[in-house]
């Protein structure tokens, strides 16, 4: 695998990360089948996805990466689907969140 490949498995599987933080939201504390059976299969292909990218980049700029897409995609997400709030501090937090996901990757080697 290349390391462009990585990236992408990388950059796939935050974006799994987020639909599995969604469909448990959905699963209602695994109640609704059907959800919860999402989610699972969501959870095996983001470990999946995270566990290949690993071979070949940093363990610490990678997993800063991947958890900063779970965590942007999951406030969007909540703001999308469920209603949560928009306000300016937590588009600033978001923002800096950001930047050091830019930062890391940036002065990893």
């Amino acid at each position: 695998m290349s390391q462009a490949g990585a990236w992408g498995l990388l950059i796939l599987s935050g974006f799994l990360d987020v639909a599995w933080a969604v469909s448990v939201k959905q699963a209602a504390g695994y109640s609704r089948v059907g959800w919860s059976l999402t989610s699972f299969v969501l959870l095996g292909l983001f470990i999946f996805a995270l566990g290949r990218a690993l071979q070949l980049l940093p363990l610490g700029m990678a997993y800063a990466v991947w958890t900063g897409i779970g965590a942007i995609g999951s406030v969007v997400a909540g703001i999308l689907f469920f209603g949560e709030a928009v306000d300016t501090a937590r588009l600033a937090w978001i923002a800096i969140t950001l930047v050091g996901m830019i930062g890391l990757k940036l002065t990893s080697r």
